[in-house]
C-alpha cells in the first residue's frame, strides 16, 4: 500500500519594500508579514501538519517568514535546507527539488515565491482537489498563503496533475 504525502506550500508573507536601495533577495519581511507568518503557524500546529523536513528559499523574507513560523513549533524543529535553486523557482524546478526529498519524509514544507510558487501548486493540483481550495488558489495565491497537497507515492513519483489539493489558508481567513 502506497504511503500518502503531504506537501506544504507556504508563499512567504508579506515583504516590505520601504528601501528600494535593497535588492529583492534582500528585502525583509513587512510588520503584516511578521504577524502573518506566526499566526500560520499556528495554524499548521493546530491541524498537525508539521513537516518532517522544510526546504526554504534562501532569500532574506523566506529565511524571515520560516524563523517566525519554526519558533511556533514544538522542539527539537524540523530539518531545514536552503537550497539556492528555490529562489525564484519556476514550477517545474519546485517539482525537482521536492521530487529529491527522502522516502523518510512525510510531509514536506516548502516556503519560497510567486508565481513559481501558485504555478507549481495549481499544476499539482490533479483529481480530487477541493473546489474551493483552487478556486482561492487560483484566484490570488497570496503573501503568507499555505496550500497544502496530498498524494500517494514517494516523493520522486510525484508529478504534475497527481495531488489533490485539499486547503488553501491566507492569512486574513484566519481567526
Amino acid at each position: 500500500m502506497a504511503k500518502i504525502r503531504q506537501l506544504l506550500l507556504l508563499r512567504h508573507a508579506k515583504s516590505s519594500w520601504d528601501d528600494t536601495a535593497l535588492a529583492d533577495f534582500d528585502r525583509p519581511l513587512a510588520p503584516r508579514g511578521r504577524k502573518a507568518a506566526p499566526r500560520m503557524a499556528e495554524e499548521i500546529l493546530k491541524r498537525g501538519w508539521l513537516p518532517d523536513l522544510a526546504l526554504v528559499s534562501p532569500s532574506v523574507r523566506t529565511r524571515e517568514t520560516w524563523q517566525l513560523a519554526s519558533a511556533r513549533w514544538p522542539v527539537p524543529q524540523p530539518p531545514v535546507a536552503f537550497p539556492d535553486d528555490l529562489y525564484l523557482a519556476t514550477a517545474r524546478e519546485l517539482l525537482a527539488e521536492v521530487q529529491s526529498a527522502s522516502d523518510a519524509v512525510m510531509t514536506l514544507l516548502v516556503v519560497a515565491h510567486n508565481p513559481g510558487l501558485e504555478d507549481f501548486a495549481l499544476q499539482l493540483a490533479g483529481s480530487g482537489s477541493d473546489d474551493n481550495a483552487l478556486k482561492l488558489l487560483a484566484d490570488k495565491f497570496s503573501t503568507g498563503a499555505l496550500a497544502r497537497l496530498q498524494f500517494e507515492g514517494a516523493w520522486n513519483e510525484l508529478h504534475f496533475g497527481s495531488a489533490r489539493l485539499t486547503h488553501c489558508l491566507r492569512p486574513k481567513d484566519l481567526n
